[in-house]
């Protein structure tokens, strides 16, 4: 069973999000709040968790929009204090246009930046006996830049950057930070790669992964180990060799 009571997850209409609000209400948690920009996914999702027994309330959101996220977070704190919040919300790049690069990290980082921001201030003025998580979902694509993904991988770094930083200046508050860096996960966003995914996971999978780490506030969650391996060697490596490597990845068509 899980320990946190009230949980909020942003992305959660599909993927990783989706996963996450099932797994966590067939496991105990008492409230879940969940948002997406697709209401008819959401709903479903929300069945989903009700049917076993958990309390959720969806509500169609754009994380890009600060002052719209900011007002839902607080609204859902009123209700019940919140425990564990999930800035999992993402997009693909696919195609490097200019709107696309700024539409990606418009969600990905911003989209973060404007969920977690209030969260820290609300759990800042919560009681010191509470339980304080906060989950960055980043992803392996994020440990170097790719070529097959520019825009992305950097989005993905720098919330990745930014979560560690947090984990430890928010310790000290009683603040939990973790930061996930998934491999290939199914999802709305794996659905348009055609290039090959290795060490392909499910998302219910996934999540069980995510949510067991998460209990027990591992700061760093990035699996499966063999792509971990791969990509923090290739983020070592000096750049002539991660040069040669990288050039040679297969690129999405």
């Amino acid at each position: 069973m899980s320990k946190f009571n009230h949980i909020l997850i942003t992305g959660a209409s599909s993927g990783i999000g989706a996963a996450l609000a099932v797994y966590y209400a067939s496991h105990g948690a008492q409230r879940i709040s969940i948002c997406g920009r697709n209401q008819s996914r959401l709903e479903e999702i929300a069945a989903k968790c009700r049917s076993f027994g958990c309390e959720v309330f969806p509500r169609q959101l754009d994380v890009s929009d600060a002052p719209a996220t900011q007002q839902w977070i607080e609204e859902c704190n009123a209700q019940m204090p919140l425990n564990l919040v999930f800035a999992n919300a993402g997009v693909a790049t696919i195609e490097e246009t200019p709107q696309n690069v700024r539409n990606t990290f418009n969600i990905n980082v911003m989209g973060v930046v404007n969920t977690v921001l209030p969260t820290i201030e609300l759990f800042k003025k919560s009681p010191s006996a509470q339980l304080k998580q906060i989950v960055i979902i980043s992803s392996v694509a994020g440990y170097h830049g790719m070529p097959t993904c520019p825009s992305y991988s950097a989005s993905k770094a720098c919330v990745k950057a930014w979560g560690e930083g947090l984990r430890l200046s928010l310790k000290k508050l009683g603040i939990g930070v973790s930061v996930v860096c998934p491999g290939f996960i199914r999802s709305r966003i794996t659905a348009q790669n055609t290039c090959p995914m290795p060490f392909f996971m499910e998302a219910d999978a996934a999540a069980a992964i995510i949510a067991s780490r998460v209990e027990n506030n591992i700061g760093l969650i990035a699996f499966p180990w063999p792509m971990r391996l791969m990509v923090w060697l290739g983020s070592i490596l000096p750049n002539c060799l991660s040069d040669f490597i990288y050039e040679r990845l297969p690129y999405k068509v």
